[in-house]
């Protein structure tokens, strides 16, 4: 199943007034790694973010994150995705959308379903579809400090 996201984006008129920019099929559809595919839905650099303008400021986007920045994106991952342990600079807030997914973290793993949410705070993890059906999953990923637990810096990994 290719990864359809319909992604309305919106802005304002010369006058003021709000309106829609962009009401498309995200066109930027990108496997991952097997089994998972990726549409990078919104991006921004820069805190406050900036809302004037009206260009698509996630033109050739492909990151997971961005240094300073802020990534929104959807994936899914089909039943047997390849795995791969990572961890990111970042605070991800992750919303599933349909199915279950597994998320090994060091000695524990946490099983998420349709409805729940996440927030990821640059731990080591990875994704393990077992069920039969694609888990689709919502990322806003925020830039953040590297990790640092023990003394020592956890850096961004995989």
């Amino acid at each position: 199943m290719a990864l359809k996201v319909r992604r309305v984006i919106t802005g304002h008129k010369a006058d003021g007034k709000a309106t829609v920019l962009i009401d498309e099929i995200a066109t930027n559809v990108r496997d991952t790694r097997p089994g998972a595919s990726a549409a990078v839905i919104w991006t921004s650099q820069g805190f406050p973010i900036d809302n004037d303008g009206s260009d698509d400021a996630n033109a050739g986007a492909k990151g997971t994150y961005i240094d300073n920045g802020v990534v929104f994106r959807v994936i899914s991952f089909a039943p047997g995705v390849t795995p791969r342990n990572h961890r990111t600079d970042s605070t991800d807030f992750a919303v599933v959308i349909s199915g279950e997914i597994d998320m090994p973290i060091d000695d524990e793993v946490v099983t998420l379903r349709a409805g729940d949410v996440l927030v990821q705070r640059g731990t080591i993890h990875n994704w393990v579809n077992n069920g039969t059906v694609p888990c689709v999953i919502a990322f806003t990923l925020v830039s953040a400090k590297s990790v640092t637990a023990g003394g020592k810096v956890l850096q961004a990994q995989g």
